[in-house]
């Protein structure tokens, strides 16, 4: 693995190699002498963008959260229909299948947009810094938009957002207990896929019920 950079924009190839070893074997796998071998840089030349690992490994989360907010309004785009209430559901389903869909085929990258934080916390964080509202602020808007529609009660939009981030986060994480740290292989979605379905499924029937 190599990482070209022209010259003037050495952090970003820096960043680029941290996040493919993240990608490849999680935190642990981010070491800037490592990140600086791959870009094909001394060491020292490493330490004059970054001030150490832990640096490194907060633009890398930043980067994978950045890629789960995309990924989670791709996946809101693909909704077609028309009706407002059921265009308000199959939405905060599709947010909810997009994070885990990502979760799984990235266990560094999403392992190190969680690591030193609770997933509330990193949330928050990165709704903070992106300044378009992260994973979380999708997650909200999609929310917002059950109660405008009248497809979930005004009553029950409170902490609606923690219980499903809480439900999605904690099934990608359970199956991402069995990814050998070091290692990091995306989660076949044989092993997935049905069990998420049902989920989304409670999720709905919860929060839109009558």
């Amino acid at each position: 693995m190599a990482t070209r950079y022209h010259h003037g924009n050495l952090r970003a190839a820096l960043i680029e190699a941290a996040a493919e070893l993240a990608r490849a074997g999680g935190p642990d796998a981010v070491v800037l002498r490592e990140v600086a071998r791959v870009v094909g840089v001394s060491h020292n030349a490493a330490y004059r963008h970054f001030a150490d690992r832990e640096e490194v490994l907060a633009e890398v989360g930043e980067l994978a959260m950045a890629q789960l907010e995309q990924a989670m309004l791709a996946g809101m785009a693909d909704v077609r229909t028309r009706d407002p209430r059921k265009r308000a559901r199959d939405r905060l389903a599709a947010t909810g299948r997009a994070y885990v869909t990502y979760a799984l085929a990235n266990p560094g990258l999403f392992t190190v947009a969680f690591a030193g934080a609770t997933k509330h916390e990193a949330a928050e964080q990165a709704a903070d810094e992106s300044g378009s509202g992260g994973p979380y602020g999708v997650l909200n808007s999609v929310l917002d938009e059950l109660v405008e529609a009248g497809a979930m009660p005004a009553a029950r939009r409170r902490s609606a957002d923690f219980t499903c981030w809480s439900a999605v986060h904690g099934y990608a994480g359970l199956h991402l207990a069995s990814v050998p740290a070091d290692e990091m292989a995306p989660v076949d979605p044989a092993l997935w896929e049905a069990g998420l379905k049902h989920l989304l499924d409670v999720l709905d029937r919860g929060l839109t019920a009558g």
